[in-house]
């Protein structure tokens, strides 16, 4: 069966993105995003979205990661759902609801002429306390906490957007084999649902840089739910203020985010291709 698709990234962030409004027939979400992913002999991306009804909000975003495995939420593949829905999908709204597994999030949406050129996303409050994330500390928070990773004891801060992250603060990320050493934060026994990782350097107040492990997906050029992490842990270690735009530099560009009562993202979200492929 011949199923059209669109490829979008938010800064690098690729996925391959499904229009499943009026015609629901992918039927393996999970195996069609392991065999659609591959960089090589499929479509390549980050993994696939299936953008879906909803009862309540505008649409529903599912993601799947190129493992397989579904994501709860994604901050860069949400703001090219929103980019999607006003261009694409005739839904033309400047401010949009979307339902993710992490609940409802709202879209703010920067049109010029009739294109989107950024979104900001309401991500909601971060999640803290560690059993919730989850994560096998005790406390109500866990800021700067000891992790002994093969032999060497890390400094790491526990946020959840959503989706479980673990950050590290230290020196240039680009130095780092992120290859080598996020599968060992990935799969830690302190964490039973696995986690993200963000290496991140400190370049002043309110500006920091970053790499990403994702879990299901390996290294990615950008993770917005993962950038949204290290602003609140920047805030928490003293690194960058509450209530002001903290710039995160990621390898596919930068993002703005705020913390607030809950956290605001800003960024762009593009189109690369529109094409069909077998399902």
């Amino acid at each position: 069966m011949e199923r059209t698709f669109v490829k979008m990234h938010g800064i690098g962030n690729d996925y391959i993105y499904f229009d499943c409004l009026t015609r629901q027939d992918i039927s393996d979400p999970e195996g069609l995003s392991i065999r659609l992913s591959d960089r090589h002999f499929g479509i390549g991306g980050d993994g696939i979205v299936l953008i879906l009804p909803a009862e309540g909000a505008d649409a529903t975003m599912r993601m799947f990661n190129a493992d397989g495995s579904e994501g709860r939420m994604c901050g860069n593949a949400i703001r090219c759902v929103g980019k999607y829905l006003y261009e694409y999908a005739g839904i033309r709204k400047k401010t949009l609801t979307v339902q993710t597994l992490s609940g409802i999030k709202t879209l703010s949406l920067t049109v010029e002429g009739d294109t989107v050129q950024e979104v900001e996303v309401d991500m909601g409050a971060p999640i803290l306390k560690p059993c919730d994330i989850p994560a096998s500390f005790e406390g109500e928070q866990a800021v700067s906490v000891p992790l002994t990773v093969k032999d060497k004891e890390y400094a790491v801060t526990l946020v959840s957007m959503g989706n479980p992250h673990c950050v590290l603060f230290g020196e240039d990320p680009d130095g780092i084999e992120i290859e080598k050493i996020g599968p060992l934060f990935e799969n830690h026994p302190l964490f039973p649902a696995r986690i993200n990782t963000e290496f991140v350097q400190v370049l002043g107040k309110n500006e920091l840089k970053m790499r990403v492990w994702e879990r299901g997906s390996g290294e990615t050029l950008a993770c917005g739910t993962g950038a949204c992490a290290v602003a609140v842990a920047a805030v928490l270690n003293g690194y960058a203020e509450r209530n002001t735009p903290i710039r995160i530099h990621l390898r596919g560009g930068t993002l703005v985010i705020r913390v607030e009562d809950t956290v605001k993202m800003t960024g762009p979200a593009s189109v690369s291709f529109i094409g069909t492929v077998e399902i």
